[in-house]
């Protein structure tokens, strides 16, 4: 390691020394909880539990039957806030402190390209993040494994296991990272620098949750069962809380005008109100990977353009 590569390194030593003490202690305290949730699992309390989001009862008492999942939702979490703390304390300075300490004219004026000091300290810095996010990511994924999409457990459309997972993290860090060191570079100040990082990431994770909820960027499926018949058990899929009453045309109505769950009362009422069928809307447990890639697209792509407007700006901001 030598020439940039190795001033890059110099300077960011201590937010890399920063990020394993962080991924070693996260995968300390991982261990230590799955390991305690596995014991708890293995005692056979929650083998009678079914499936689905409502919580297991105990027998005879009705009491609901928790597993300590909350360190786990705690990491999730961490993960999607880690673009927010990327970007403002390691991508905001990367090229911001050179610029207002005047530092990178020395380093310019040694034979070094522009090119060449981009590269070593962004390169370097994408490394530590791809590497940080996506074990991160993996702990979480490891960690929930056993009790993934059960009632005491968690379930894949919840936001810490929705967008604290998959490579839709790596793409979101890394995203952070190329926003923060954008603006760096057009900041003439590190600490507005790193506060305008902080409300850049910070909508967008805002906006991304939303996206979400609003079923946005994956739409949700239509299931459509007779009045007479009981619509299948929601399970694992996640609910847009939509649901009514079908006529023979196929106009959707609420479901406020037959208020009945099953049995006669329903099947009267549809057939006063020319009601044929129900339906209900929820994405499916398979809908986890549209979200994670759809969410890599577009978070990955941010990332490329803002890095790509960093280059073209290199020139004259530097």
């Amino acid at each position: 390691m030598k020439g940039s590569l190795w001033l890059a390194w110099r300077q960011q030593r201590l937010a890399a020394a920063s990020a394993a003490a962080v991924l070693a202690v996260v995968a300390g305290l991982a261990v230590y909880f799955r390991s305690a949730m596995v014991d708890d699992l293995a005692t056979g309390r929650f083998d009678a539990c079914d499936p689905g989001p409502l919580y297991c009862s105990q027998p005879g008492t009705g009491l609901p039957m928790l597993l300590d999942v909350q360190p786990l939702q705690y990491l999730g979490w961490l993960n999607i806030v880690l673009p927010v703390l990327i970007g403002v304390f390691w991508g905001a300075p990367l090229l911001g402190r050179d610029r207002e300490l005047g530092t990178h004219r020395m380093v310019l004026a040694q034979g070094v390209s522009r090119g060449q000091w981009f590269v070593a300290r962004f390169g370097l810095a994408a490394v530590t993040t791809v590497a940080l996010s996506g074990l991160l990511a993996w702990l979480f994924a490891w960690w929930r494994h056993p009790a993934a999409d059960r009632s005491y457990g968690l379930f894949w459309y919840e936001s810490p296991a929705l967008s604290g997972s998959g490579p839709r993290v790596v793409a979101a860090a890394l995203f952070g990272l190329a926003a923060g060191t954008l603006l760096g570079l057009l900041a003439r100040r590190v600490l507005a620098a790193m506060g305008l990082t902080l409300l850049v990431t910070g909508a967008l994770t805002l906006a991304v949750e939303w996206a979400h909820r609003a079923r946005w960027l994956v739409p949700p499926h239509t299931y459509v069962s007779a009045g007479s018949v009981p619509k299948a058990p929601m399970g694992e899929k996640w609910s847009t809380g939509d649901y009514g009453l079908i006529t023979a045309s196929g106009h959707h109505d609420t479901v406020l005008t037959c208020p009945f769950p099953s049995g006669a009362e329903l099947r009267g009422c549809m057939a006063q109100h020319g009601y044929v069928s129900r339906f209900y809307r929820a994405n499916p447990a398979g809908d986890y990977w549209n979200f994670q890639w759809t969410d890599t697209a577009v978070l990955g792509g941010l990332a490329v353009l803002l890095t790509v407007v960093t280059v073209l700006l290199l020139r004259r901001r530097v």
